[in-house]
């Protein structure tokens, strides 16, 4: 049996260069085969008819094609509008006049009707965030607010204070310039990798304030590499493991260089040893991560940062990179750099800590209560109270 894939009014109107249709057949990739006309479909394939002048976010549109006999309706001003349905070959025909009639009235029997609110697949477990699936119309007029919904979408809501609201702006007009020059996200993570490297040189030979800035601007084109991934439909396994190994084992290394730049100029003045600090933050570190990995393979499905509101927030400042670069610049501009190595390893000791004794209590609550949830998955957007946590890391905007 194979899956094929039909479009119905196409839109040229590209968005993040690409129109609805690329984007469609990107997201679907082997999944389903275009095809340009109906007639070629027989009664034991399956067809995904998709309006083409629409963007179907990639969850959704992944859940359609594995969901054979829906049909989705969306609301256009005042209508419930077919825009996609998914039917055995026998009911292609019809399948096509209901979408191109535009009408949802009569629907073939067999076909269960969903709107977006009744589709469960709203908590993103990838992006670490809730946010329920969205279906947009593309037109020329709308084109900057439709990028603008896209890169939001992109974006992690469980995230470190730097990546979640200092970045965003202008890695969105760093995103823009990537797609206008044709710039593919394993190109800017190359780039990244070599503002690792040119860093962690920088450090070693005591330019901690140059250093600074090639880590910083590594930092940026971190967050740049994934979201231009995600609105251009351009990941693959190579590049997430390549981004991903990279992100895990440069910043304990930044650290030592960072103590040896101070050794070698002498600018290392505390009663503790680099050697001790050094331990600190090598075991802290590998223990957190070590964390995170147990929590997801022994626990839950989701990361440990998504099961309660207060793993949330604790996300923010947790020593990850960017907490701690925060720390290593503050105490350069103080010029005291050797208390910004001291408080990266008192920082990851702590955390660290805060992270075991989370993961005790998650072992406790399951042996007590069962599977876990995450708090993600509990929302109620039906209710008139949204607290921080909401605000924060959930999104429930519109185009």
């Amino acid at each position: 049996m194979s899956l094929y894939l039909y479009f119905i009014k196409d839109s040229q109107t590209k968005i993040w260069g690409l129109t609805p249709r690329q984007r469609a057949q990107k997201v679907l990739g082997d999944q389903a085969t275009t095809i340009p006309d109906i007639s070629v479909v027989q009664p034991s394939d399956h067809v995904l008819i998709l309006r083409g002048d629409y963007i179907f976010e990639d969850r959704l549109l992944r859940h359609l094609a594995a969901s054979p006999d829906t049909l989705l309706l969306v609301q256009d001003r005042h209508n419930k509008v077919p825009v996609a349905i998914h039917v055995p070959g026998t009911l292609a025909g019809m399948a096509v006049k209901i979408i191109e009639n535009g009408q949802a009235t009569g629907p073939i029997k067999s076909v269960t009707t969903h709107s977006l609110e009744t589709i469960s697949v709203a908590f993103h477990q990838k992006l670490r965030k809730f946010e329920p699936p969205f279906v947009l119309r593309v037109n020329d007029k709308d084109r900057e607010r439709l990028e603008q919904r896209l890169f939001n979408w992109s974006y992690k809501g469980v995230t470190d204070l730097v990546t979640k609201w200092l970045w965003p702006r202008p890695a969105r007009w760093a995103v823009k310039q990537c797609v206008r020059l044709k710039l593919q996200p394993n190109h800017i993570t190359l780039m990244g990798l070599f503002l690792v490297l040119l860093a962690g040189y920088l450090f070693a030979k005591g330019y901690l304030g140059w250093g600074l800035l090639a880590g910083w601007l590594m930092t940026f084109l971190d967050t740049v590499d994934g979201k231009l991934a995600r609105v251009t439909v351009t990941s693959s396994r190579f590049g997430h493991y390549f981004d991903h190994i990279i992100d895990i084992v440069h910043p304990p290394i930044w650290y030592l260089l960072w103590g040896m730049g101070l050794e070698q100029t002498g600018q290392f003045h505390l009663n503790t040893s680099l050697g001790t600090l050094y331990w600190v933050i090598f075991v802290g570190y590998i223990i957190g991560r070590l964390v995170e990995g147990l929590f997801q393979w022994l626990i839950a499905d989701f990361g440990i940062f998504c099961w309660r509101p207060l793993d949330s927030f604790f996300r923010l400042i947790t020593a990850r990179r960017n907490p701690c670069m925060i720390i290593l610049t503050l105490s350069y501009l103080a010029g005291r750099p050797d208390w910004g190595l001291f408080l990266v390893a008192f920082w990851t000791a702590i955390t660290s800590l805060f992270l075991l004794i989370r993961l005790g209590y998650a072992f406790y609550q399951k042996t007590k209560k069962g599977q876990l949830k995450s708090w993600l998955e509990e929302i109620d957007f039906s209710s008139q109270q949204k607290g921080l946590a909401i605000r924060w890391f959930t999104r429930h905007d519109t185009v």
